[in-house]
């Protein structure tokens, strides 16, 4: 491809791109596509001979929207959100056009010091103090792995790595069972195993880790001969936005002298407005914590970022430092792979800048006001009629609620019309082992309007579902 045909085919995905999202709001939000679809639609080999880019385009068009469920759509209420916000995608043309490879500070200057700069903005933003340094990583998995390990290693005296697990006495690590299932994965890739991730029981309104049962859970380990490394807090869990009481955890943690890790991967974001810094208060405690701008901040995936007490601490356990990935003559330089578990990097502190630019904190802020507002706003609603019920109060944007026409089966047939119908896109948990229907407000372009859709077609179907 030449300079030219590279600017024509630019120019023609940009006008796409911008098409497209001006009509989403005429797509179903789910895909409405069959298992096999779309790959009858593909040939099974790749071609011998180059095809033209019309030829490829065409097939992208005819077969590619149509098979997307569509993140970006305004009515997108399942999960949590993945925004896209368009500055962010056009920061991201840039990176992908630039092509850089950020793994060292030599490999790419601007992209080391703009994510040092960027991530220090958001940890003013969200009122964290300047104990904390950050770093970029993929996504809160990548994060809670790079915490995981930090914690196995200390608790094993920095000996993991070398020595491997077998040479060590069972390392456990404690979380309540609202945490998110990338907890789960980090403590099997970690090698700590499932059998020692210990589950601590919830209480109170916001489905919190019991301080009391989890002091008790470390010292019965201590007198079993096994070895405490560190505690997993959640702020706003995933299923219906569990709150970890993080200020009585930490002082549990500190009395044993554990690593605390916060995840906040969905709720973070949030916390750049002050009225919700309650929902984890004593977060300075932390020796982790995670958030993803790519969730509920505009940022467009992958983006997540780790604030970090003691990033000598992280770099002792990942860092590996081969001659041909050394930096002579320059001391004091940051090369942030040195802090995550993949070498290879991508420039993704140039959305953040433009992101946070563009739309500056009140902009954001204000976006996740009414994101709270419009929830609180649906769950009353909701509540007020006969026929329904909330399982689980609003947090921040998120809550869930059951149709009472039935059981379990009855609210999945609902969550089942309801998503086929198109025109917005729930998903469910279990709450006390029965089925609920989660609803959470959070698209970068959602409006109150959408909010009220969304009531007429949860009501509407609920009342022919049998």
């Amino acid at each position: 491809m030449d300079s030219e045909e590279f600017r024509q085919w630019s120019r023609t995905v940009a006008d796409w791109g911008a098409d497209y999202r001006a009509g989403l709001r005429e797509r179903p939000v789910r895909a409405q596509t069959k298992p096999g679809d779309i790959i009858k639609q593909i040939a099974d080999a790749a071609p011998e001979a180059g095809e033209t880019m019309e030829t490829i385009f065409a097939d992208f068009e005819r077969i590619i929207p149509d098979g997307l469920t569509h993140w970006q759509h305004p009515r997108f209420f399942a999960y949590f959100p993945a925004n896209a916000a368009p500055v962010s995608v056009i920061a991201d043309y840039l990176a992908t056009s630039v092509a850089a490879q950020c793994m060292l500070w030599q490999t790419s200057p601007a992209g080391t010091e703009l994510e040092t700069r960027v991530v220090d903005w958001l940890r003013q933003a969200l009122g964290l103090p300047d104990a904390f340094s950050g770093v970029i990583q993929d996504s809160a998995s990548t994060a809670t792995l790079a915490a995981v390990l930090v914690m196995r290693e200390k608790a094993l005296d920095w000996k993991g790595n070398s020595e491997g697990l077998s040479a060590h006495k069972a390392v456990r690590v404690y979380a309540s069972k609202q945490v998110h299932t990338s907890i789960d994965r980090a403590i099997w890739i970690s090698g700590i195993g499932e059998a020692n991730l210990v589950r601590i029981p919830t209480k109170g309104p916001l489905n919190g880790m019991d301080p009391v049962a989890l002091d008790a859970a470390i010292k019965a380990d201590l007198a079993s001969g096994h070895i405490p490394a560190g505690v997993i807090a959640c702020t706003g869990g995933t299923s219906i936005g569990a709150c970890d009481p993080i200020r009585d955890i930490a002082a549990v943690v500190k009395t044993h002298g554990l690593y605390l890790h916060v995840d906040a991967a969905w709720a973070g974001s949030a916390m750049i407005c002050p009225e919700f810094r309650t929902l984890w208060d004593g977060v300075e405690a932390a020796d982790s914590i995670v958030f993803n701008p790519h969730k509920w901040l505009g940022a467009n995936f992958d983006c997540s970022v780790q604030f970090i007490r003691s990033p000598a601490d992280q770099v002792r356990t990942l860092a590996i430092q081969p001659e041909y990935l050394k930096t002579h003559g320059h001391d004091g330089i940051i090369n942030y792979s040195e802090w995550s578990v993949p070498l290879g990097r991508r420039f993704r502190a140039l959305k953040l800048w433009f992101l946070l630019r563009y739309h500056g904190l009140e902009g954001l802020r204000t976006m996740i006001r009414n994101h709270v507002t419009w929830s609180e706003e649906l769950a009353k609603r909701l509540a007020a009629e006969p026929d329904f019920e909330i399982v689980s109060e609003p947090v921040l944007s998120l809550f869930s609620f059951r149709h009472k026409g039935g059981g379990d089966e009855h609210n999945i047939a609902l969550v089942n019309a309801i998503n086929d119908d198109g025109r917005i896109y729930l998903t469910q948990t279990r709450v006390d082992g029965k089925i609920a229907i989660r609803f959470q407000a959070g698209q970068f372009e959602m409006t109150r309007d959408d909010a009220d859709t969304a009531f007429s077609v949860i009501t509407e179907i609920a009342r022919r579902v049998k």
